[in-house]
């Protein structure tokens, strides 16, 4: 017969995976919105696959479609070997979901009389620019940590921070730069101030979104470390570790007053787990005593890996 605790990590797994489903198709909804309503309407140039595919058509008369699939299948396949088809199938689904998002959002926010998308901020071209970029860079952080992407330069960028411990926000912010300036040779763009003009619009909204991204990934990164005194100490750790799949140590502590012998729980956790943990610990044992403290930084399996900026990975990553 199974066992009941591996029973309860198989649902909370499932459960697991349904929620950050659930979280990737929220992302690309407010993505969506975000793009349609503070960025297209007022012309503001984005990097990624799609303006690299624009720019090729402006000089080769390449179809967009065929440069987007293109591109995109071959990231696809190098995603599918460097990170796993669990990433795969998240980026996969995070871009069929955007585009269904954007599809309907651009419907919904296109005017019947003119046929063009609703200026929501009237000429306010700049404050537009930093909220939609701002919305748009939390929405790409969060598909990062649930380990997907929309795909593109996305999928480069995940590549890039797994061997190389570069920073997701640099490696997008230089991606787009150099496609954003490619903007400069278009002679379809108009004259050179007007293409200057433009370029330097982009690099501005490309900047503060990758300076969004960083951030909000820096804070789903933060983590925090519990001492739990209880003498249920083995249920409280294994209920803890079914929850947040992280392990723990079991200290031997001392009591100065007492003089009890009695088991301290050391955890490592993240900081969004801790909401968690605390439910745990009062269902378990409200008179357990608890002590958290923020870390600098965690490092090994579960957390971040121990890497030099330049190391590569010694072999393959597992799904």
């Amino acid at each position: 017969m199974e066992p009941i605790a591996t029973k309860k990590r198989k649902k909370k797994t499932v459960l697991q995976e349904v929620r950050q489903i659930a979280i990737i198709t929220l992302a690309c909804a407010v993505y969506a919105a975000a793009i349609t309503a503070f960025i297209l309407p007022y012309d503001i140039v984005t990097g990624g696959i799609v303006g690299l595919a624009n720019l090729i058509y402006y000089a080769a008369r390449i179809p967009v479609a065929i440069t987007y699939a293109s591109i995109n299948i071959a990231l696809y396949a190098l995603a599918l070997w460097l990170l796993g088809w669990k990433y795969i199938a998240r980026t996969v689904y995070a871009s069929v979901a955007l585009t269904t998002f954007l599809w309907v959002a651009q419907r919904l926010m296109t005017d019947p009389a003119t046929g063009e998308l609703v200026k929501i901020l009237g000429d306010e071209k700049f404050m537009s620019m930093l909220l939609g970029c701002a919305i748009m860079g939390f929405s790409i952080a969060t598909l990062f940590s649930c380990s997907g992407s929309s795909g593109g330069t996305d999928i480069v960028a995940s590549i890039m921070n797994k061997y190389f411990n570069i920073p997701i926000g640099a490696t997008l912010l230089t991606a787009d730069l150099l496609i954003i300036a490619s903007g400069l040779f278009i002679p379809t763009f108009g004259p050179m101030v007007e293409r200057i003009r433009f370029v330097a619009f982009g690099v501005c909204a490309m900047s503060f979104e990758c300076a969004v991204i960083a951030y909000a990934l820096i804070i789903r990164r933060r983590s925090v470390q519990f001492l739990i005194f209880s003498e249920k100490y083995g249920e409280l750790a294994l209920e803890i570790s079914l929850a947040t799949g992280h392990t723990m140590t079991l200290l031997d502590g001392h009591g100065w007053y007492s003089g009890d012998e009695m088991k301290v729980i050391c955890v490592l956790a993240k900081m969004s787990e801790s909401s968690e943990i605390f439910r745990i610990i009062k269902e378990v044992d409200p008179k357990a005593f608890v002590s958290q403290s923020r870390v600098i930084g965690v490092f090994g399996e579960g957390f971040d890996a121990i890497r030099m900026i330049g190391e590569r990975a010694e072999e393959k990553p597992k799904d």
